[in-house]
């Protein structure tokens, strides 16, 4: 049987942790909304999963509890920001709302932060965005991390680059939230811990060696491209593209030694569009309803209807808040050691 918490009292739970692990109270509410957006969505690896990870960072001193991040570039449309390693959801939301404020002036504005520590899951930014009636894309890349090989290739060169998308489309929006590499590094470390194998042969051992082991990975192997074994060169060129747009445009990546010490902290980058800077709106959704249509009602495998991106990830994140949260099993028993050490009662089951 599921077990459900109220999205509310999530929220305040997470908030609290933050609270006392050092955050403004500001700060750590936006903190745990961006979680709880995530596992709303459906997205289980990078939502309220992230919450230990992310109290040991503040409390370890790897996150900057306070301050603010440093501008390098401003042009109005287009801004660059140096975070020193202040947390990421915090960080990344701050951009958002910047660039939100900007854009019935801009029509479109375009954003890259550097040294923003790990800002979880993609999807979990753009609610707000899009049911504004506006357009995202946002990108980010690890430059300290190569967990993903080239087509062709053994070494591990890349992050796993993940983007996300959005976009108002009438009932739901068209919202994806992908990485470049066949499965994201989440699902497998979910995998060795749970001791089970992966659905297919996703990763190549340090020989190269196809493998659907989890201890291919963690001993020096690497995460296919997206592609797999036999179009990867696809996903390694989309890979290359999302680290150009998000290390080289932030002018901070690979290129520069101190990077490779950065642990998990990302480059980002950020671009919301007013579609009504190109014209009416109503042009625009007749277009992208359009699109949904076509997609829902062709033809699909085995009686169960073609799948829409965001079409799912809406009714769920609508269902949850209504009926309660169904966290992964091992969320809260991960946070139940964290509550205890900071003195924050951990909300009950429905």
């Amino acid at each position: 049987m599921s077990v459900r918490y109220d999205a509310g009292e999530l929220q305040q739970f997470a908030t609290e942790l933050f609270k006392r692990a050092g955050l403004t109270g500001e700060r750590a509410s936006v903190m745990a909304d961006v979680f709880l957006q995530a596992d709303l969505l459906g997205f289980t690896t990078h939502g309220l999963n992230r919450v230990a990870s992310n109290l040991r960072w503040l409390l370890d001193g790897e996150s900057r509890r306070e301050g603010e991040p440093r501008v390098l570039a401003d042009r109005g449309n287009c801004f660059n920001w140096d975070a020193d390693f202040l947390p990421g959801p915090w960080v990344l939301t701050q951009a958002v709302e910047q660039a939100l404020e900007r854009l019935p002036e801009q029509g479109m504005v375009t954003a890259t932060i550097r040294r923003s520590q790990h800002i979880a899951c993609l999807a979990a930014y753009l609610p707000p965005v899009v049911e504004k009636g506006y357009v995202a894309l946002l990108t980010c890349s690890t430059p300290s991390e190569s967990t993903v090989s080239a087509q062709g290739g053994i070494d591990p060169l890349f992050s796993a680059n993940p983007i996300a998308f959005a976009a108002p489309a009438g009932e739901y929006p068209l919202l994806f939230d992908i990485s470049m590499s066949v499965t994201a590094g989440g699902y497998v470390s979910r995998a060795q811990r749970e001791g089970r194998k992966l659905s297919g042969e996703y990763l190549k051992d340090r020989e190269g060696n196809l493998s659907d082991d989890p201890a291919a990975f963690e001993n020096g192997g690497s995460i296919l491209p997206v592609g797999g074994a036999d179009h990867g060169y696809k996903g390694a060129a989309l890979s290359a593209m999302l680290e150009v747009l998000s290390m080289a445009l932030g002018g901070y990546g690979r290129g520069d030694e101190e990077s490779k010490g950065d642990d998990e902290a990302n480059s980002v980058f950020l671009q919301i569009i007013d579609p009504e800077a190109f014209g009416p709106r109503a042009d625009f959704l007749r277009q992208t309803r359009a699109l949904c249509h076509l997609w829902e009602c062709s033809r699909s495998e085995g009686g169960s209807p073609a799948r829409v991106p965001g079409q799912r990830a809406w009714a769920a994140r609508a269902r949850q808040l209504e009926e309660g949260v169904e966290l992964y099993p091992s969320i809260m028993k991960d946070l139940e050691p964290w509550a205890e050490k900071l003195g924050v009662m951990p909300p009950k089951p429905l």
